[in-house]
């Protein structure tokens, strides 16, 4: 009884921490997903957000400039990552390793040590951990802070949908599909593999622009391992998607079930740590979990292909059979 409650009482505080990162999920979503990119500077840009929305609200900045500033932050990581693929020809994957590396530098070089403070008793934060979590809070402040997050996670969903409906969101579409193909249709693809990263990190900026307000803190490491709970969210909410939708499973659907994925990582997380798992153990979860959903449209799809194999192979015993019968018949009647 005492873990249900338990459980109840945290639902809060894990819905509005996966609507969170379910902003950096969708940015996951457009690499991972849209333009087939295997980007790991999610784990720096994340960071660099915080950072960055810190220490402009802690020095008189406001909050949704400094938000502003976190988004631009992400923007110019991706832009980085972009530039050394497209133009010095590194592959997608050492790219975002070399982004995410320099960012923990440059990270420590905007805080000037490793984590920095930033308290809603002094700033007024858009979002805070204290007014979802801390016991005896009215149900009313705390509904208010989860309708923040839900409002702005809307808004980025509906900007998104516009902006993949325009002549760049088609070009990232198609280059994300086929990229030679997209090239022979005379697309630019370079270009447009690198708005898709600034598009994607700047997300993923803002997403840790806010982590650090609902956390109260920013700090160098609060990136690792951000880019699995990204994948997370973004397969959990592609699996159960399509189980849901099927063949109507259309992209603003995607982009929304990419944030309810996040929601239930963080749900399901709450659940397993509510067992008794140890803390240090939570990414080890998390990749299993990756590993799981991962491997569930493969095993899917075998066991179809061994299904459709198997009646085949019926299907020519029962004909060969009725072929032979049918020649004793004739035999016979001879």
């Amino acid at each position: 009884m005492n873990t249900l409650t338990t459980f109840v009482n945290s639902l809060p505080g894990n819905i509005s921490q996966g609507l969170i990162w379910g902003i950096l999920a969708i940015g996951v979503f457009i690499t991972y997903k849209i333009l087939d990119f295997a980007d790991l500077s999610v784990d720096g840009s994340i960071g660099t957000g915080g950072a960055v929305a810190v220490m402009l609200i802690t020095n008189g900045v406001p909050v949704p400039v400094a938000l502003l500033c976190s988004f631009v932050s992400g923007c110019l990581a991706g832009l980085a990552t972009g530039l050394m693929n497209t133009l010095l020809g590194i592959p997608g994957i050492l790219a975002g390793i070399l982004t995410q590396l320099a960012l923990y530098s440059i990270n420590l070089d905007i805080m000037g040590q490793s984590n920095r403070p930033v308290s809603v008793d002094k700033y007024d934060l858009i979002v805070s951990q204290r007014y979802v979590m801390t016991q005896g809070n009215e149900i009313t402040s705390v509904v208010i802070q989860v309708l923040k997050i839900v409002a702005i996670v809307a808004f980025i969903i509906a900007v998104l949908y516009w902006f993949f409906g325009t002549e760049y969101g088609f070009t990232i579409r198609a280059t994300g599909c086929n990229s030679n193909m997209a090239r022979a249709q005379g697309i630019n693809t370079k270009k447009s593999t690198v708005i898709a990263l600034v598009l994607s990190n700047g997300l993923v900026g803002l997403a840790g622009g806010l982590l650090s307000q609902y956390q109260g803190f920013a700090d160098v490491n609060m990136g690792r391992g951000a880019i699995v709970i990204g994948l997370a969210a973004v397969i959990i909410g592609d699996v159960l998607g399509t189980i849901i939708f099927r063949k109507h499973f259309n992209f603003v659907a995607k982009l929304a079930f990419t944030v309810v994925g996040s929601v239930i990582y963080f749900l399901v997380l709450q659940l397993v740590m509510l067992t008794g798992l140890p803390s240090a153990n939570t990414k080890l979860f998390s990749a299993v979990i990756v590993m799981i959903f991962l491997a569930v449209p493969y095993l899917k799809k075998a066991a179809k292909t061994s299904f459709r194999r198997a009646g085949k192979n019926a299907e020519k015993v029962t004909i060969t059979t009725i072929d032979e019968k049918g020649a004793t018949d004739n035999a016979d009647t001879h």
